[in-house]
């Protein structure tokens, strides 16, 4: 499953009422067993009790035999407890006897949480394992997109209490991200560029930035970020990677190692609950429309050539920022031809909602593309995010919603 669907998916069920954090992991566990598309076919649900150095079996399901419901694991005797602190989602032999005797010979595992020290050693108070048929290192991100999603919930869960008296400071934070926010129109040689962003709250954890590289007008960058979730967290995040981005392409970094060094950066500053989706790309003043580009985990892009009615879509080429500390970046490229337009945006404008819960989603998108793509930038821009707020007038979901539209013009 793409990596923002599915932290959609997890989010869509944690995010329902439930009466305590346990509640609310086991609808979120059974949910993913029974979603054929993540193919998981049985999990364990632990928490840590911190008193007795141990992890406790705290639920159970899926095509797997059942363990005894009072199993514990000792933190002294299990290393992989150590390794899942440091690195938080780990692919591993099991060692534990008796696991091995119940069939469970390999394992995923990632924790969930805040933070608790035993006897110095900080540990998840929650640990989340899953069994499949195809463990592997991508399975490890799925699990990683999974345990973000959740510790995510918790945090606000135990965070809700408190926001209600941050209006004032959320006024004045609104005002500091639109002071750096870009302007919204920018002309670069044969192209016309036109961003936009409308938060779901007072601020929001979208971000676009246009970026000139170097001193000789010939290389500008264009980044479009999505900070998870929403709000104060996810505005400071957003505000972060985007200061973070001006300030290496002053130094002219080639793209794969920028977007390495902002993965590493999401993955030390913020915490476990935290992580963004990221698309940079380089548009240069070479006449033949070279577009140099890389995707984080962000929904793909639309680059529609000429009168095609199909898009090619700019599928990812690494995953999410923050997650996975050493992951790896590619690059890829089109070429703009005149009339050739690059609709990017952030997932609010398809996961938004009407008052049915309907999504507005790709097909909508793409016929207002079609159908504005002989107007300016501009207009295209303004024409898609009417069209979403129209059909999301009277809806129960809303997220923050970004739109960059590049069009050459000659």
């Amino acid at each position: 499953m793409e990596q923002r669907k599915l932290y959609k998916t997890v989010e869509s069920i944690a995010s329902q009422k439930f009466s305590s954090d346990k509640e609310m992991l086991i609808s979120v566990l059974n949910g993913i067993v029974e979603n054929k598309s993540i193919n998981v076919n049985g999990g364990r649900i632990w928490k840590l009790d911190h008193e007795n150095g141990v992890y406790r079996l705290m639920y159970q399901t899926g095509k797997i035999e059942k363990i005894n419901e009072d199993f514990t694991v000792s933190l002294d005797d299990y290393p992989q407890f150590d390794r899942i602190a440091k690195e938080r989602t780990i692919l591993s032999d099991e060692t534990n006897e008796t696991l091995r005797q119940k069939g469970i010979f390999v394992y995923s595992a990632s924790g969930v949480g805040d933070k608790i020290k035993v006897n110095t050693k900080p540990y998840y108070e929650y640990l989340i394992a899953l069994n499949s048929d195809q463990l592997d290192e991508e399975f490890l991100i799925t699990l990683n997109i999974i345990a973000t999603a959740l510790t995510s919930q918790i945090k606000q869960r135990r965070y809700s209490a408190s926001a209600r008296s941050l209006k004032a400071d959320l006024d004045k934070a609104r005002e500091l991200q639109k002071s750096i926010l870009p302007e919204h129109e920018y002309q670069f040689h044969n192209y016309e560029i036109f961003g936009l962003t409308d938060p779901a709250e007072i601020v929001g954890g979208d971000f676009f930035d246009y970026l000139e590289i170097g001193d000789e007008d010939y290389r500008l960058g264009v980044a479009v970020g999505d900070a998870a979730s929403k709000g104060v967290s996810a505005s400071a995040e957003a505000m972060y990677i985007s200061g973070a981005i001006r300030m290496a392409s002053s130094f002219e970094i080639k793209i794969s190692p920028l977007m390495k060094r902002m993965n590493r950066l999401v993955n030390k500053i913020f915490a476990d609950d935290k992580f963004a989706s990221l698309f940079y790309g380089e548009l240069s003043a070479d006449k033949s429309g070279l577009f140099l580009y890389a995707n984080g985990g962000h929904n793909p892009p639309f680059f529609m050539k000429g009168n095609a009615d199909v898009p090619i879509l700019l599928d990812p080429t690494g995953p999410v920022l923050g997650p996975a500390p050493n992951a790896k970046y590619s690059v890829e490229n089109i070429n703009f031809d005149i009339g050739d337009i690059l609709l990017i945006y952030s997932d609010g404008v398809l996961d938004s909602t009407d008052a049915e819960f309907i999504p507005y989603g790709e097909e909508r998108l793409l016929d207002c593309l079609r159908q504005s793509r002989n107007l300016s930038s501009k207009e295209i821009a303004y024409s898609i995010l009417d069209s979403v707020i129209k059909f999301t007038k009277n809806g129960k979901y809303s997220d923050d919603k970004t739109l960059v539209v590049i069009k050459r013009v000659r």
